[in-house]
């Protein structure tokens, strides 16, 4: 009888052990709160993505904030029927919230249309791109993990002359990206 019980109290104790082990692994965050004012960036500088569009990104939560778990930028749409070409984050899940203006996605096969309030996501590996429809436009823009876009962003700024397609592809794979196509065209 002794033996039953010693072989049931091993048994109800696996789940605690997995939730023992579980808890474990869960990180906590151990930096300050902060705020990003409108029209701020989170270090200040404000990366114009000069060669692909002319937009403007500003970071809002840096992936030095998170431990490059996320990244959060605001990027502000300033080039009607622009867009980066069809590409892929090898290692990336990326949302896009509109808060201003219109936008065509493409995610793989598929179109989508998105407005003022939308949302889309788009998973790691699957070809996409976007087309600003409006003359001003605007979307908050996150990274999963946050990777090197920072960086990304950093390199695009630096831009004097508009990039060939070459050097495009080449900035895009230093940071994580497999660029595979144009850009995306608007459907008018």
């Amino acid at each position: 009888m002794k033996r039953g019980k010693f072989i049931a109290g091993i048994f109800a104790s696996i789940p605690l052990l997995s939730f023992a082990k579980r808890k474990a692994t869960v990180r906590m965050r151990t930096g300050n709160p902060f705020k990003v004012n409108a029209g701020a960036a989170r270090f200040g500088t404000h990366y114009k993505m000069k060669g692909v569009t002319l937009n403007t990104l500003d970071i809002k939560i840096s992936g030095k904030d998170t431990d490059n778990d996320l990244a959060v930028f605001e990027q502000t749409g300033q080039t009607r029927d622009g867009g980066p070409p069809l590409h892929i984050h090898i290692d990336q899940d990326e949302w896009f919230f509109v808060t201003e203006g219109e936008y065509l996605f493409q995610c793989g096969d598929e179109k989508f249309y998105l407005k003022t309030g939308d949302t889309i996501f788009l998973p790691r590996n699957i070809p996409h791109a976007f087309v600003q429809l409006t003359e001003k436009a605007r979307t908050l823009v996150s990274y999963m993990p946050a990777g090197k876009m920072e960086a990304f962003f950093a390199a695009t700024d630096q831009w004097i002359t508009p990039p060939s397609k070459a050097e495009i592809a080449k900035v895009f794979a230093e940071h994580g990206m497999q660029v595979v196509g144009g850009p995306l065209k608007a459907d008018r």
